[in-house]
């Protein structure tokens, strides 16, 4: 890769200007990762504080591990009618959310698999407790889960996004992307949604008023080629409906036999954080994983691009974290990383937590 042909993609996109797919597959094939990164951070902070790294708190409830989708790379999922699996009562979930309060932390994530056994009044209910009873903002429902209740229950999309905004919910995580092209949605789950379809589940929930954020999982038999296209689609749809708030790359773990998984390197993982911030211009924060990447790297990404660290998460049952378990220590972290903390709220609202 010549120099001078990266250094003018990286001029071009630090000066606010958009860069192309091809911009990116070159960035991304290049080894002078130390000058992409550079880049990242530049533009990080043309668009943000220089000196602040804003930070959330929340609870995964995974409420149900039924699922009938049947990913490659998942083990927490039980078959439906399966001995082994569960679904939380609303009082487990209550219980979990007084649990979560008793932390200082008012945000749930609600989330788990693909149950055809579940009526929608399960969800009002729950949502509806979470509200009235506990006054906690309520993240809620993957794409897939979303697509495939509306379907189960015959009900439009759009009038099951309002009844669940009715119920509560605020806002919609982008899980289950993983990469969205068709080579990869093949290899992890043939019966996953599209990516046409995914972008299109997630342009419904914008336009009811149900922003969220959007993510790459990567690390198996993914090309450069499929990362591009998925950062693409991302893009495209941003421009389209302009929900999505942030951005954030994981990498896979090791979950099962079935899917092949790579070691990722660290420069590849901070090389992509940086591509993001300077392809995805229409997507403002860019979040780095402490939970998956461990400290050491997530500290390294707050230089490469990224704005805020996407935590605290408690009680995450699907991957293994390597995460901040309290919000003196998700301080603690930030200040350490020589910036300076700013808690937010899952939607990117400042001012509701003193400092």
């Amino acid at each position: 890769m010549h120099g001078m042909q990266v250094k003018a993609i990286l001029d071009h996109a630090v000066a606010g200007n958009r860069i192309s797919p091809e911009d990116a597959l070159k960035l991304l094939t290049s080894e002078d990762w130390t000058s992409i990164v550079s880049a990242g951070h530049m533009r990080r902070n043309k668009l943000h504080d220089p000196k602040v790294v804003s930070y959330t708190a929340y609870r995964v409830v995974n409420y149900t591990n039924f699922c009938d989708v049947d990913c490659t790379f998942c083990s927490f999922k039980d078959e439906i009618d399966s001995d082994r699996g569960y679904t939380l009562t609303l009082e487990q979930i209550a219980t979990k959310t007084e649990e979560t309060l008793a932390l200082g932390v008012d945000q749930i994530f609600f989330q788990g698999g693909v149950n055809p056994k579940l009526p929608l009044s399960y969800y009002l209910d729950a949502f509806t407790m979470l509200r009235d009873k506990y006054k906690v903002a309520i993240r809620a429902l993957s794409p897939i889960e979303l697509k495939r209740l509306s379907g189960h229950i015959a009900m439009p999309l759009p009038e099951l996004l309002q009844k669940f905004k009715d119920a509560g919910v605020g806002s919609v995580p982008g899980a289950g992307a993983e990469i969205l092209t068709e080579h990869m949605r093949g290899v992890l789950s043939p019966k996953k949604l599209s990516g046409e379809d995914w972008c299109a589940v997630m342009g419904e929930c914008h336009k009811a008023g149900l922003p969220g954020s959007c993510n790459i999982v990567f690390g198996s038999e993914e090309t450069p080629e499929d990362i591009v296209e998925h950062l693409r689609l991302l893009r495209e749809q941003q421009d389209k409906t302009g929900g999505f708030f942030s951005f954030i790359p994981w990498v896979f773990q090791p979950q099962t036999k079935r899917f092949p998984i790579r070691h990722v390197t660290g420069r590849e993982y901070l090389r992509l954080l940086a591509v993001s911030r300077l392809f995805l211009d229409n997507i403002a924060n860019i979040e780095v994983s402490v939970m998956v990447m461990g400290k050491e790297l997530a500290e390294l990404g707050l230089y490469a691009g990224a704005n805020d660290i996407n935590s605290i998460v408690i009680e995450e049952n699907v991957l293994r974290s390597s995460g901040l378990k309290t919000l003196n220590g998700a301080q603690r972290f930030i200040r350490e990383a020589g910036f300076t903390p700013k808690r937010r709220t899952m939607n990117y609202e400042f001012g509701r937590y003193p400092d």
